[in-house]
This record gives C-alpha cells, sequence and structure tokens, in this order.
C-alpha cells in the first residue's frame, strides 16, 4: 500500500472573503480520499493568527459572519471518521503560535491554500510556502499577485491582446482630494451603466453597479473601503459564461458554463446566499463560441504563467455577440454550489479525482 501524503489545508484568512474560504476548506476536506491523505487543518483568523488541528475550523466557524455564510455551512468537525489527522504534540504550544513555520511539521508533502483574497491568493502565502520549500496547490506569487490584481491582470491580458471592456483605475487618494474631478473623467472615458470594484477582491465583495452619478458617488466609497485602487469598468447587457483551467505547462480546459444570476447581476447574495441563481453546464453556445473560450482561456492562463488551477470569466454581449475576457480567479471557490468543480464534473472530471490532480500539478510543480 501506498504511504499516505500530509496535506495541510488553509483557510480563512484576512480578507473580505474569509467565509467563503471556509466553506470551500470544508467542501475539500471532506472530498480528500482517506486512502491517501492524512490531514491537517490550518485557519488564519481575521486578525492573521494561525491555529492548527482539529479545532481550527469550529474556532473560525463560530467568529464568523453568520450573514455572510451560506445556510447549509457544516458545524466545522473535521471528516475525523473518513480521514486521518494530523496529531500535532500538545506540550509544543504548536497550535497557537504566531511563528507560523513552527506551526508546519516536518512531514507536510503538500499544501492545499483553499484561501480566497488578500493575503492568501494574492501571492503573499505563497511566497511564505516557497520560503518554507514546502510545494502547494496553485498559482505561483506572480501569477496570484498578478491574477487578485484587476489593473495589473488587465495590463498582463492587454499585452497578450486578449479582448478586454474600456476600463479606468481610480486611485482612492485622488478621489478623496478632487472627487468631481474624478467623477467627471470616469463620465469621459465610459458610459453608463458602470461596475466599479475594488482592484483586490474577489467573491463580488466590494462590487456595485452604478447607472447614474449619485451610484457612481457611492460605488466608489463602497469600493475605496477594501482598497486603495479602484477599478471602473464599462457595463453591458451580458451573459456570464466561465470556464475552469486546469494543470501547470500544457493547461486543460474544461467545458464552459453559464451562470444566471438571481438578481440583476452576479453579486455576493446571488452568489453564496441566495442559492436561487441557475448554471447552465455545459453552456447553451455555438461550436464556435465554445471553440473561442477555451481558446481565450487557456491563453489567458499562460499569459499570467498560471499553474495548478485558475476559472475565467467571460462576458458575451447579448446584443452584438461580442465575447470579452473579464477576469481570472487563481483559486477560485470550491463550495458544494461553485463552478470550477461543477464544470471538471460536466467534463468527466468527479470532485476527489480533481483534488488528486491538483495534488498532482503541484508536487510536479515543486520539483522543477
Amino acid at each position: 500500500m501506498t504511504e499516505k501524503r500530509t496535506v495541510a489545508v488553509l483557510f480563512g484568512g484576512q480578507s473580505g472573503e474569509h467565509e467563503v474560504s471556509l466553506i470551500s476548506a470544508q467542501a475539500v476536506m471532506a472530498a480528500l480520499d482517506p486512502a491517501k491523505y492524512r490531514l491537517l487543518p490550518i485557519g488564519i483568523t481575521r486578525q492573521g493568527e494561525w491555529i492548527a488541528g482539529a479545532e481550527a475550523m469550529p474556532r473560525l466557524l463560530a467568529a464568523a459572519d453568520p450573514a455572510r455564510l451560506p445556510a447549509d455551512a457544516g458545524s466545522g468537525a473535521p471528516p475525523a471518521t473518513r480521514i486521518e489527522l494530523v496529531q500535532l504534540d500538545p506540550t509544543s504550544n504548536a497550535t497557537l503560535l504566531p511563528a507560523v513555520f513552527r506551526l508546519l511539521p516536518a512531514e507536510i508533502d503538500v499544501v492545499f491554500p483553499v484561501l480566497h483574497g488578500p493575503m492568501g491568493e494574492d501571492g503573499t502565502v505563497q511566497g511564505l510556502l516557497e520560503l518554507a520549500g514546502l510545494p502547494y496547490v496553485g498559482c505561483g506569487v506572480a501569477a496570484g499577485a498578478v491574477g487578485m490584481d484587476k489593473a495589473l491582470m488587465k495590463a498582463a491580458f492587454a499585452a497578450a491582446d486578449l479582448p478586454l471592456l474600456p476600463w479606468s483605475l481610480v486611485r482612492r487618494m485622488d478621489w478623496q482630494r478632487n472627487p468631481e474631478q474624478i467623477y467627471a473623467q470616469i463620465e469621459t472615458q465610459l458610459d453608463y451603466p458602470l461596475f466599479v470594484k475594488p482592484a483586490n477582491m474577489g467573491s463580488s465583495v466590494g462590487i456595485s453597479k452604478a447607472c447614474d452619478r449619485a451610484g457612481l458617488e457611492a460605488a466608489l466609497a463602497e469600493a475605496a473601503r477594501y482598497d486603495r485602487r479602484i477599478v471602473v469598468e464599462q457595463g453591458i447587457p451580458a451573459r456570464e459564461i466561465e470556464v475552469s483551467v486546469l494543470g501547470n505547462d500544457e493547461p486543460e480546459v474544461s467545458l464552459p458554463g453559464e451562470v444566471t444570476p438571481s438578481g440583476e447581476w452576479y453579486d455576493y447574495a446571488a452568489k453564496y446566499l441566495s442559492g436561487q441563481s441557475a448554471i447552465t453546464i455545459p453552456a447553451p453556445l455555438s461550436a464556435e463560441q465554445t471553440e473561442m473560450v477555451r481558446s481565450l482561456a487557456r491563453r489567458a492562463f499562460i499569459a499570467v504563467d498560471g499553474s495548478g488551477l485558475a476559472r475565467i470569466d467571460f462576458l458575451l454581449d447579448k446584443e452584438s455577440g461580442a465575447l470579452w475576457l473579464n477576469e481570472i480567479n487563481t483559486m477560485p471557490g470550491f463550495t458544494s454550489i461553485s463552478m470550477y468543480a461543477k464544470m471538471w464534473a460536466a467534463s468527466g472530471l468527479a470532485y476527489s479525482a480533481l483534488l488528486d490532480r491538483l495534488i498532482e500539478f503541484a508536487l510536479e510543480r515543486a520539483t522543477r
């Protein structure tokens, strides 16, 4: 029998996507094959405290904002009856230490950082794991940083000649100093409706749709709560098309899916709370459109030097039929309703087998 690998699953974090990370990590830990893996749960609180061991998930769930947790969130207890948990020495005080390197036992084979948003998905934790010499699932430091920052992401996509809607970058400092000038500048460059987003955030946190000047003022104020740099994008009547990418130097691309939001657009509530958004996989596209989506997704993944996994999102103009690249998510959601795994399942790769592939790609990348 092959010796079990020890997988450390990181979750929580200090971003606005803290609760989404908890639910994603629950799904990952429950689906790891107990015949292949031992599990070490490691939670990161909103304050940056690292907690290792069986109590990590229950403690973070107890402190989570219930209004941001999906209704089907579990109790947080790890699947101890299914999968072997790494036992930490209770005398070492290793379950609660600011010195995070001492939380990572030498026998860890691979880390699965199920972290979304800044201080987790953006290359920061990836840099820590690089310094620790630990293989980890997902994109590296540079791809994580570029993929997280929507302005840098768009610059990389533009350099790769990928199709982007018009957009503008606003610095919070400039907006605070001279808001009227910023409003006029945006209205000169773009037409309403607009989507206003923190440059570094995911899961639609801090994003608003602005249909007039009053809406733009409120949207910039909301985005400025989360970041010092704000991206303003041209809005269009669009269908939301997504595709999953898997692999390292030779990435594979799944069948595309389409999301029909329960609300006016695909905001946080529509993604995680309402349970009413419709998902269609494969997306009802022509063969030509399907091939274009998959080709552009592969190019986008390579443009940021992606590795392991990513979900690529597109906007398909309902009126003109034009296809626009929206963004890349280098650690997409792994909740029970998340698109990444669903699209791979529709492409013939089940959730547990998908986790196996991701871990193998992490080990492959580390050996390179």
